[in-house]
């Protein structure tokens, strides 16, 4: 909860109280306040909730804040894009600490590959549509070749890589959604 502590801190300054000030109204100790603020340590439920009381907001107003925006928006030409050789990625969602799903548009040139790294979390799956061209994807050893139009869902966390495999560019679309969160 790295976030809701920099989200603690920005709406204690903002309200102009300091860090004592802000634990004598939430009931907790100052030195407890500071570590959340400085993402430390992860604050308890209960905590959060005196937290969000001292600054006199409800709980769900508080983790709300901490959160993503609202809206994110990301206009085409501007957005992140990583080559490696005959692999453009391009970041479709926003990159945000906590983010749970990540959305990107791929283009795989004539023989190339995603290569096998990085394999994402446990637990995590990734869906893909090819939108162009011909790909194979390696699953945990055993390749499945896939057309324009076809779709693919499967664990993220097995060995895996597409491969464009035709003469021409390829181009698919990829959702990954983050696995299990360590504790």
């Amino acid at each position: 909860m790295i976030g809701l502590g920099l989200q603690v801190r920005e709406l204690r300054e903002g309200r102009g109280l300091s860090l004592r000030q802000l634990a004598t109204r939430a009931g907790v100790s100052a030195p407890m306040l500071s570590q959340v603020e400085r993402g430390e340590t992860s604050p308890t439920l209960s905590i959060a909730e005196k937290i969000a009381d001292g600054l006199e907001l409800s709980l769900s107003q508080l983790l709300r804040l901490a959160e993503a925006p609202p809206l994110t928006l990301h206009r085409a030409g501007t957005r992140p894009l990583r080559l490696d050789g005959g692999h453009a990625v391009e970041l479709l969602s926003p990159d945000l600490a906590g983010g749970r799903v990540a959305v990107s548009r791929h283009e795989l040139a004539p023989g190339a590959s995603t290569g096998d790294a990085p394999m994402h979390e446990a637990g995590s799956r990734e869906w893909a549509l090819v939108e162009q061209g011909a790909l194979e994807l390696e699953l945990d050893g055993a390749p499945h070749g896939l057309a324009a139009g076809d779709s693919v869902s499967f664990d993220a966390d097995l060995r895996h890589r597409f491969r464009n495999p035709g003469a021409a560019p390829a181009m698919f679309l990829s959702v990954v959604t983050a696995g299990l969160r360590r504790s």
